[in-house]
């Protein structure tokens, strides 16, 4: 009797899908170019990362080239740039994250706390501008505005009689310069999210912690912080997922010989290897050994506020 039952319960889970498929086959229909695409270019170029375990050559191709096992994951953990690049990396990605995590939270409770509904418009407008300014442009503006003999505030001290030091060329301000103005440049995007999480909230709830006396400190404190809890704890994981992975072309472009001690993060160092040095094997071996310690940071992140708040990605 128990085998039977084992074999029913997959015919029925069987039976019930095929009656889901088959009353919803219109949406199915409408998935199936997304499902195409991603499985195209997300899936079918995975195969690609097997170069990592060979010593690849465009002659042999990925498939002709020999295997050399874990050879090239060696050779960058023996290299004289693998902790600097471990280091460089992490210091400038949880910087990154303990400045611009919690900004865009508070600028989302300060805007919700403006009442004049052109002054509102007003602050949002101008805080999501800087967004749309491309990473050359903003990396021209960085390097003119700080330049130490022609730029805006090297003018500006001048006038105070202060001299401005050449900050593109010192490796202790590298960190600070990308860190504070890629808070000024996404802050007020990444805001969007929470004020749209504020917006969901009972005005109910608002009525009657007034009548209850509540100052606004209150109604912060007990209504708006508790229901951005959820989506921020959602945010923090996806950070932590990528913790590993910060954004290639600004660090590239910010990056001088000068100031290569502080920012030759692993993005670099792979494109370097890569595309410069021609050694395709050694940068898909960093690549991929970057790509695992963020999957497993995000999934040991996940399981942990999965425990402790019962909020997760799955």
């Amino acid at each position: 009797m128990r085998k039977s039952k084992t074999a029913v319960i997959p015919k029925q889970r069987f039976q019930v899908m095929k009656k889901g498929i088959k009353r919803s086959r219109a949406l199915y229909l409408l998935m199936l170019p997304a499902i195409i695409i991603m499985l195209l270019f997300m899936y079918y170029p995975m195969y690609g990362v097997i170069i990592a375990f060979k010593n690849f050559t465009p002659a042999g191709g990925i498939l002709g080239s020999p295997w050399v096992g874990l050879k090239n994951f060696e050779q960058y953990f023996n290299s004289y740039q693998f902790w600097p690049t471990i280091r460089n990396t992490l210091v400038i990605s949880l910087y990154t994250i303990v400045v611009t995590f919690p900004l865009p939270i508070a600028l989302a409770l300060m805007c919700n706390q403006i009442t004049r509904t052109r002054f509102k418009k007003f602050f949002q407008v101008s805080m999501y501008l800087p967004h749309f300014i491309s990473t050359v442009v903003m990396c021209g503006m960085i390097i003119l505005f700080l330049s130490p003999s022609h730029g805006i505030i090297a003018r500006l001290l001048s006038y105070a009689g202060v001299t401005l030091p050449n900050l593109m060329g010192s490796p202790g301000a590298f960190p600070s310069i990308y860190v504070w103005t890629e808070a000024w440049q996404h802050v007020g995007w990444d805001s969007i999210l929470y004020i749209a999480a504020l917006s969901a909230v009972d005005p109910s709830l608002y009525e009657a912690a007034t009548m209850d006396g509540a100052s606004k400190w209150q109604k912060l404190k007990h209504i708006d912080i508790p229901m951005l809890l959820p989506t921020a704890t959602i945010m923090f994981i996806l950070r932590a997922g990528s913790v590993m992975g910060i954004g290639f072309e600004k660090v590239y472009l910010l990056q001088n010989t000068l100031n290569s001690g502080t920012s030759e993060i692993i993005a670099t160092y792979v494109y370097k290897m890569g595309l410069i040095s021609n050694q395709y094997s050694l940068s898909a071996a960093i690549g991929l050994f970057n790509n695992v310690i963020n999957l497993a940071l995000l999934l040991l992140v996940n399981q942990i506020s999965k425990k402790m708040s019962n909020t997760s990605l799955i």
